[in-house]
């Protein structure tokens, strides 16, 4: 193995090694492209993946032929950094730090990790406990777990036998818990004596002047006991020169007791203990939303050996071409495809369909869906950490990392906003004493409160709990969102740009009118058209032949002979000796009169034009003549259809319509979504005709046809310079939704590009903001609900912490606020208040036509 490998590389039996590199500056497909050309240059690269959301690349390559400083060098040369990196090669190293629950916290371990040797960036998530460190090679992980235990916080790495994320033990089984509960039954004994039953509190002895009662012990007693914890991360947060919370509340109830304000400083610590048991409940409400994600694949797994016997091991331990058996309410333990078997499967907890569906031998499975009413076998197509629900965790997690623009906001505003009211808490404890001789008690009480008010921490979390709750929340119902700034940019996208095929459409083409003429009926008609597009490739032929077999008609059944494809205008074939046209009506010229047919009245399907075609011409004596050119074709292609041509030499037999299919939400989709005031525009590289009948029947007023990629890209940034006017705004107010493969570019260049049935999809999944796991379009109205709703609710929770903070420093000083007003009001009940308006993010649905709610029922 090479000495500059990461600690992170694998060398399997095959020689194949993986690495796996950050380059956060690799933030779109086009970057992702420049550093795969560079490094697929060298010899040995087996596979490479540009993971854009999380920057990072994954390679995987033979180190006979290459090697880790080679792969980096190709990426450097592309001109891109790699993060936490040396000569000698970087990895990282994620810790798991469950009492690192708010900014204050995290700042606190930031600081301890800074000073530590071999680290090169540390990423903090307090609302999910972790830490992820860029480590130099050859870093020892106790040397970063002593780093933060030197802050005061219990450290764990994480590796691929841990749990990613254990189930937090209940917080008033804690230490904590009970420290502070003893505290309260101390204090609650000492405020009897002191104040109800005053002939039991006597005094005990007198120091320095000062007089000590039953009761002023008891709450000198009570402020060591329940202050304990609050010392040792006061400690910590001196030790790291960190103006936080815990600091000045040690500060806060030292100085009460050292003032001879017992009472204040008892009350203080037992109350601020208690905030602090309410806000870790708080974040673990917040983080148990993550962990219901992670326990959806299962532990365990039947796997079936070549001999036929079974045997059940762990899921982590699946490899690649295994076959796992699935039976009746089981979970599917990995991403395959089913082989034997079919069964009903709920797919919910990965497209939150909450319809199951139907799966047989070829159709694909993923980890964690739930076979509801059969027995499947199901080859593994890839490990349990490459798993569709994994990655869905993994970019979950690393949508904490993208700080939306409020969050930046709140951030800056508290660095400021801290020192401030410190500086006016020293000066409110000792102006007045010292200017004009006012009494130290009072004011330094009132001082007292000031510290308590300075601490930010529910104006800090407000919008991180609601971020991660908004997030969370549209996993479970299929859409999975990369982070804060998407869930915030959706709402403020005032114009949706939507792709037709793929999107409005299934994407899948198929026969939806037959009209057999000359006394042909419709089963002649497909049997005739199946037998000859049975040889061809062309989606229309594989449209036809697929529809015959839906009715019942077998392709084969007819002898075909001297195949041949006619190009850009259909096939011709010998079918039973006879020579058969199947192609675009043009291809008919000069061999059939197309401009006058006769339509056969007692089958196929009815069409407008057929009430006129009753009509006889007067130069035919026959009834229901039809002009198939000007009557029949321009009708079809008018709706969004393409036309078929079936016959002879001798004369036309039937016409066959194909057409996409619109997805039968898609109507109620788009009115919906202009109720919610936006704006929609179809951009589609599809013929006019066509763009136009499927703008129509779907409810959409603008639309755009034949457009070449380059100029879906001109129309996203004219509809941004629509949306901003004369505004000074350069920011874009466009959301697009395509397929995520074809609409790459316009997805790219919108403000928030959303991927439609994402699920199992690399690309999809890795360069779209959102994805819409399943083909549901039911999701993108939730989607401008959920994003709206998260707005108000951000901005409720910023505006409440910021209103209430404003009104406690404001009563402070001329004491109408107390210290048990500060730690109650500002503190634990605003902590509780914004995380309690976050969780209402979890109770937004999905809205259903009436026609899926009916079908449910």
């Amino acid at each position: 193995m090479s000495d500059d490998s990461p600690p992170d590389a694998d060398e399997g039996p095959d020689t194949t090694r993986t690495l796996e590199l950050r380059v956060p500056e690799m933030d779109c497909s086009s970057c992702a492209g420049k550093v795969t050309n560079s490094v697929d240059r060298l010899e040995g690269i087996d596979e490479l993946d540009a993971r854009v959301t999380s920057g990072r690349l994954v390679v995987a390559y033979d180190p006979t032929e290459t090697s880790d400083a080679a792969i980096r060098k190709r990426v450097r040369a592309a001109g891109y950094e790699i993060v936490g990196d040396d000569d000698h090669g970087a990895g990282e190293l994620t810790v798991s730090v469950p009492d690192m629950d708010c900014a204050s916290c995290a700042t606190k371990v930031e600081t301890a990790l800074e000073g530590a040797e071999g680290v090169d960036e540390i990423e903090t998530r307090p609302t999910s406990g972790r830490v992820t460190v860029g480590v130099a090679d050859g870093t020892d992980p106790e040397s970063i777990t002593d780093a933060i235990e030197s802050a005061g916080y219990d450290a764990t790495p994480l590796d691929t036998d841990g749990e990613p994320m254990a189930d937090a033990e209940p917080v008033w089984k804690s230490r904590r818990a009970a420290i502070t509960g003893i505290g309260a039954v101390v204090v609650a004994v000492g405020m009897a004596l002191e104040f109800v039953v005053t002939g039991l509190n006597p005094t005990l002895f007198a120091v320095a002047g000062r007089s000590y009662a039953l009761s002023t012990l008891l709450f000198i007693a009570t402020a060591a006991v329940a202050g304990m914890p609050i010392f040792r991360n006061g400690y910590y947060s001196a030790r790291n020169r960190s103006l936080d919370i815990d600091f000045l509340m040690t500060v806060g109830i030292i100085a009460a007791v050292a003032a001879h304000h017992p009472f204040e400083g008892a009350m203080l610590a037992v109350l601020f203990n208690i905030a602090e048991l309410l806000e870790t409940y708080s974040m673990d409400r917040a983080r148990d939303s993550l962990r219901e994600l992670m326990d959806l694949s299962p532990d365990t797994a039947t796997v079936k050996r070549a001999d036929g016997s079974e045997e059940t091991i762990s899921a982590d331990d699946l490899a690649v071409g295994d076959r796992v058996v699935v039976r009746p309410g089981e979970k599917i333990p990995a991403d395959g495809t089913v082989q034997e078997g079919e069964s009903a499967v709920d797919e919910s907890p990965i497209t939150g369909e909450s319809v199951p569906a139907d799966k047989t031998a070829g159709d694909e499975v993923f980890a964690g869906t739930i076979a509801e009413s059969g027995y499947l076998e199901v080859d593994v197509e890839h490990t349990a950490e490459d798993s569709t629900i994994s990655r869905i965790v993994r970019l979950v997690e690393d949508a904490e990392r993208e700080q939306t623009k409020r969050e930046q906001f709140v951030d800056r505003f508290a660095s400021v906003y801290t020192p401030i009211v410190v500086a006016l808490a020293i000066a409110v404890a000792a102006g007045p004493p010292l200017l004009v001789g006012a009494s130290w008690n009072m004011w330094f009480l009132r001082g007292l409160t000031l510290l308590v008010i300075a601490c930010p921490c529910a104006f800090v979390i407000s919008t991180p709990v609601s971020v991660v709750s908004g997030i969370t929340s549209a996993a479970r119902n299929g859409v999975l969102i990369k982070g804060g700034r998407y869930l915030e940019s959706v709402a403020e996208s005032e114009v949706l740009a939507v792709d037709k095929t793929g999107t409005l459409t299934t994407g899948d083409l198929s026969v939806t009118d037959v009209i057999p003429l000359e006394g042909a009926d419709e089963a002649d008609v497909l049997r005739r058209a199946s037998a000859a597009e049975r040889r061809s490739e062309h989606p229309l032929a594989r449209a036809i032949v697929g529809y015959a077999k839906e009715q019942g008609i077998d392709p084969d059944e007819s002898a075909v002979s001297n195949f041949e494809a006619l190009t850009g205008k259909g096939i011709r074939a010998e079918i039973d000796g006879e020579t058969h046209y199947v192609g675009k009506p043009g291809l008919f010229e000069g061999l059939a009169d197309l401009e006058h047919a006769h339509v056969t009245t007692d089958g196929g399907t009815a069409l407008e034009t057929e009430a006129t075609a009753a009509e006889s011409r007067p130069d035919c004596d026959r009834e229901g003549c039809l002009d198939v050119l000007r009557d029949v074709v321009p009708e079809l292609e008018a709706e969004g259809k393409t036309v078929v041509v079936v016959g002879t030499e001798d004369g036309p037999l039937g016409v066959v319509a194909v057409a996409d299919r619109v997805r039968p939400e898609a109507k109620w989709a788009v009115s919906r979504l202009q109720e919610q005031g936006v704006r929609v525009v179809m951009l589609t590289g599809d013929n006019e005709g066509t763009a136009r009948a499927i703008a129509e029947e779907v409810g959409i007023d603008e639309y755009h046809a034949e457009l070449l990629p380059d100029e879906k890209l001109e129309w996203i940034r004219r509809l941004e310079e629509e949306g901003n006017g004369d505004s000074d705004d350069t920011g874009s107010h466009v959301a697009m939704i395509g397929d995520g493969i074809n609409d790459a570019p316009a997805l790219a260049t919108a403000s928030v590009g959303i991927a439609m049935g994402a699920a199992g999809t690399d690309t999809a999944l890795e360069t779209a903001d959102v994805a819409l796991m399943g083909d549901d379009l039911t999701r993108l109205p939730y989607l401008y609900r959920l994003s709206n709703t998260a707005n108000g609710v951000i901005r409720q929770n910023i505006w409440a912490s910021l209103a209430v903070k404003a009104v406690l420093a404001a009563g402070a000083p001329i004491g109408l606020v107390t210290v048990i007003h500060a730690v109650v009001i500002g503190d634990m009940g605003m902590s509780l208040g914004v995380t309690g308006n976050a969780m209402r993010l979890a109770n937004v649905e999905p809205e259903l036509p009436a026609e899926a709610e009916a079908l449910e029922e």
